[in-house]
């Protein structure tokens, strides 16, 4: 029973000095940062940026947009590699990007309100207009190791 508990206590000992020393977690660690988006709006892409455009992984007819809006940076730090969220349906409320709401990120967001814009591809056959929802953003105000 002694030699249980001496294990036990072992274990944790060794668990807490691991978190404490571990460079993963030092103090220095960036906490995520919520970006507010809003005016989301899209539009075609031009003709230049369009040219070629197909699905990914395969070699189907696709259309071009870009979808813009405002950021909205509270944090007083820029935000590095801002991720965005969201579902995008087309007209027939057929989801866009089927199991997948991280559309894309922008590489920094700085301090208070600022423009983005994102290319997004779209299957031909899913028709517009699209139906942007739930966009939201997410980053960290610091570099982190991918």
């Amino acid at each position: 029973m002694y030699l249980t508990q001496l294990r036990s206590l072992a274990i944790v000992l060794f668990t807490s000095l691991s978190l404490v020393f571990n460079p993963w977690f030092t103090a220095s660690a960036q906490a995520l940062v919520q970006i507010k988006l809003s005016e989301i709006s899209y539009h075609a892409c031009s003709a230049e940026l369009a040219e070629g455009t197909v699905t990914s992984g395969s070699a189907t007819a696709a259309s071009c947009f870009i979808v813009t809006g405002k950021t909205e940076n509270t944090s007083g730090k820029p935000v590095i590699n801002a991720d965005i969220f969201g579902r995008i349906y087309d007209a027939n409320d057929n989801s866009i990007m089927e199991n997948r709401t991280r559309l894309g990120s922008i590489e920094e967001v700085p301090p208070g309100v600022s423009d983005f814009e994102l290319r997004i591809t779209v299957p031909a056959n899913q028709p517009p207009p699209l139906k942007l929802e739930q966009f939201k953003a997410a980053g960290f105000t610091g570099k982190v190791r991918r």
